[in-house]
């Protein structure tokens, strides 16, 4: 029991961590392909600054990895993770082999 409550909360965990990182990455890439800030624009702070095109083109890249993490992130269990107890462990059956 105490495993199935661990893997849950690791799971919990790990698909927070994954949406902190997609509106990171999605915020990198509005400020790389459109030179805008959508924190600064919600929580207040500078909206335009003047920048690189080598940094432009790192918060694009970063944008564009985070929209592919959404995409291809495994929200659901997969089927082959379940933690149901099998049931014909130890069973063995002998089968006789005739020439």
């Amino acid at each position: 029991m105490e495993r199935a409550d661990a893997d849950r909360t690791r799971g919990g965990l790990a698909k927070a961590m994954a949406v902190l990182a997609i509106i990171g990455a999605i915020n990198w890439g509005l400020i790389g392909f459109f030179n805008w800030n959508l924190v600064n624009a919600l929580f207040g702070g500078e909206t335009r600054t003047a920048m690189s095109a080598l940094s432009r083109l790192i918060y694009s890249i970063v944008g564009l990895s985070g929209v592919a993490l959404a995409l291809t992130f495994p929200w659901k269990k997969s089927l082959g993770a379940t933690t149901t107890p099998r049931t014909d462990m130890g069973v063995h059956r002998r089968t006789e082999v005739r020439p």
